[in-house]
């Protein structure tokens, strides 16, 4: 029953996200195209809901092919364009995903939905992990409000899982509070080191 609320909700919630932030998303589409050459959205293939491959959008922050340099960004990433710094630090960069909400493929809150690749592709997740591929991905989520990207990847999927066990409306106001106050204080929106350890 919560699921099909949480739908109508995360509908609701992405199309006045775009009406109210059109103006705001009009802007840095035409800053992003001023400053540098390239497409103003970024399209990235992330793993969805049942494992599904779909193309995540944000506002292009870095250079064109900046993704051949790792897929870690670090404090001074000179891949990072000056308008990217800035809407990078305050999740600006994240406003196109409404458009993912509202074709289904996200939610408002969820397990953030990690690479194609990385940490490792889908058929290298245990069937304890792919647990957290029962409920869409999210813009926001348990692991992000718990070290969002500081947070090692066999932790975050913990807490993926245990965002799935227990969601609820009362879990999702929690997160979505503590979303809001680390995007003020913009607070662990960079790596500051390796998520998954290399064999």
């Amino acid at each position: 029953m919560y699921k099909s609320i949480k739908r109508i909700g995360d509908i609701i919630i992405s199309l006045m996200g775009l009406i109210i932030l059109s103006p705001i998303m009009i802007m840095v589409a035409i800053l992003i195209k001023f400053e540098s050459k390239g497409p103003i959205i970024f399209k990235q293939e992330r793993l969805g809901l049942q494992g599904k491959v779909f193309k995540i959008y944000k506002f292009r922050s870095m250079c064109v092919g900046a993704e051949r340099g790792g897929v870690y960004e670090t404090k001074g990433d000179v891949r990072v364009t000056k308008v990217g710094k800035i809407i990078r630090k305050t999740s600006i960069d994240e406003l196109p995903q409404f458009v993912n909400i509202l074709k289904g493929e996200m939610s408002i809150i969820g397990p953030r939905p990690a690479l194609t690749y990385h940490p490792w592709t889908f058929d290298r997740y245990t069937d304890a992990q792919k647990r957290m591929f029962e409920v869409r991905p999210g813009v926001t989520g348990w692991a992000q409000v718990n070290g969002r990207k500081d947070v090692e990847w066999p932790k975050r999927i913990v807490l993926n899982i245990e965002y799935v066990e227990n969601m609820s409306l009362k879990w999702d106001l929690k997160i979505f509070f503590k979303t809001i106050s680390k995007v003020l204080l913009m607070k662990d929106n960079f790596n500051v080191e390796e998520t998954v350890k290399r064999d």
